[in-house]
């Protein structure tokens, strides 16, 4: 059942410790005692960090199934018809269905077509837990509409990495292909990618897994030198709505002779756990819709507005945040858990920015408009402009991109940056150090973390899939944020 939408990761949640000290004077103005007792953390609960279809959604295809994306595995014992149900929200009828887990992900599979143009609501239960044991704090309960439209269209592949008749891949990558909507975790299996040596069609070793639309292939040792390999999708594979690739996906590389240094992401800390972080403040207008926390500190909650927040003790909602809504002035242990999340926002900031010998300096001389980019540091000593055209980045699901702009970065409207071969938005991050800061214009399409010394300005209709990490304010306008 399709709907073309991309699964956006929250990171896991910090652990936060926290200190006590008493401390007792003694009479006479004697000596005092003092000790410090560590309070053993929360444990880490399992959340949702994506459904598809998504809360709210409208003109949902007919013929899908009902997705709910983990932070972490499951254990697949506690899912079931139990533990993930879907019901007509008017009657309370319940929908007859399956439900399957596989690649952090729970699915409700109807056994017929949904009715048109009704809403629905799906609640998954306390009664899953993951690995460890423990169950989310409460019931994840959501509601979507229907449309009148069934998805008889096959999925396709659009890039793979390694390309089709690469002579010089690395022995140490991984082989992934990306897909032009999301699949069924179910049918991404060994079965379905399979790799072999060409000359002799010995199979490697190795496993398979689902993110972001692609499937990724991970040897469990390098692969030969110098030697032609075959990747092959079976036809197993399908979409939401039980759609198979029409036909099978065959493709042939040759490895070089050495292997890939990985350019190592820049680690975020607990800043990684927002979509949007600021120093001093959030402001919307329009229909915003943003999936991930938000946050400011040292500002106080009055500097996020047009939100309609609700504050709910340590944190706030509103109806414009699939995720919770945090500031330095709200109930303890917030305060805390801002100042360390900005504090880890700079040293991330200053992490990309020292990063040292860049593969390409001044590309474009400021311009990239229209280009295709394989992962690695790239360095202006200018700002950094892409226009209608946009860029594609291609690469694999572990390869990083990070982009050091000493001055602004501008997307034009319509701009878009684009990901190719299994490259995922998590992995690239836009280190802006302008006096002025970012502009997203109308209707562009930015992808990755980024990184600004100043302000972020998100124009009317314009699209972020990454994070918007800002050491002054977000500025935002009818926009979506969906946090990687």
């Amino acid at each position: 059942m399709k709907t073309f939408r991309q699964y956006s990761h929250y990171a896991l949640l910090s652990t936060l410790f926290v200190f006590t000290v008493f401390v007792a004077g003694c009479g006479g103005g004697g000596g005092g005692s003092s000790s410090a007792t560590a309070i053993a953390p929360p444990p880490i609960l399992p959340i949702i960090i994506a459904t598809t279809p998504i809360i709210d959604d409208v003109n949902v295809i007919i013929n899908r199934s009902i997705t709910a994306l983990f932070d972490k595995a499951l254990d697949p014992a506690t899912v079931s018809l139990s533990t993930f149900t879907l019901v007509d929200t008017n009657t309370s009828l319940a929908v007859i269905g399956s439900v399957s887990y596989n690649s952090n992900t729970m699915i409700f599979d109807p056994i017929a077509d949904l009715n048109v143009s009704t809403e629905y609501t799906a609640t998954i239960t306390t009664g899953v837990k993951n690995l460890e044991g423990r169950a989310m704090a409460s019931n994840y309960v959501w509601s979507f509409t229907t449309g009148t439209t069934t998805d008889i269209i096959p999925p396709t592949i659009t890039s793979t990495n390694p390309s089709a008749a690469d002579t010089n891949a690395s022995i140490n990558i991984s082989v992934s292909a990306l897909f032009n909507e999301v699949l069924d975790p179910t049918t991404v299996t060994l079965a379905t990618f399979s790799l072999v040596t060409t000359s002799d069609g010995s199979p490697v070793v190795g496993t398979v897994h689902y993110d972001s639309n692609t499937m990724i292939f991970n040897p469990a040792a390098d692969l030969n030198a110098s030697t032609e390999y075959t990747a092959t999708i079976s036809t197993g594979v399908t979409d939401l709505s039980g759609n198979a690739l029409a036909v099978a996906k065959v493709w042939s590389f040759t490895t070089g002779t050495t292997t890939t240094i990985a350019l190592l992401p820049v680690d975020l800390g607990t800043s990684g756990s927002f979509a949007i972080l600021t120093k001093t403040g959030i402001s919307t207008t329009g229909t915003t819709a943003i999936i991930g926390d938000i946050g400011v500190s040292p500002a106080a909650l009055t500097y996020i507005t047009g939100f309609g927040e609700t504050l709910v003790g340590t944190y706030a909602t509103s109806p414009l945040v699939t995720g919770k809504i945090y500031a330095a002035n709200m109930a303890p242990p917030t305060p805390a858990k801002m100042t360390t999340a900005v504090s880890d926002m700079e040293t991330a900031y200053t992490n990309a920015a020292g990063r040292t010998n860049p593969n390409y300096t001044e590309l474009g001389a400021g311009n990239i408009t229209g280009m295709t980019l394989a992962p690695g540091l790239y360095k202006w000593g200018t700002g950094l402009l892409i226009n209608g055209a946009g860029v594609t980045l291609s690469g694999s699901a572990t390869d990083v991109w990070i982009f050091q702009i000493s001055g602004d970065l501008t997307l034009a409207s319509a701009a878009s940056i684009n990901l190719a071969g299994g490259a995922l938005a998590k992995n690239v991050f836009w280190q802006v150090a302008g006096g002025v800061g970012v502009y997203l214009q109308t209707t562009s399409n930015l992808k990755g973390v980024v990184l600004a010394q100043k302000a972020i300005v998100v124009n009317t209709g314009a699209i972020v899939n990454g994070r918007l990490l800002a050491q002054s304010a977000v500025t935002l306008d009818a926009n979506t944020i969906t946090q990687p």
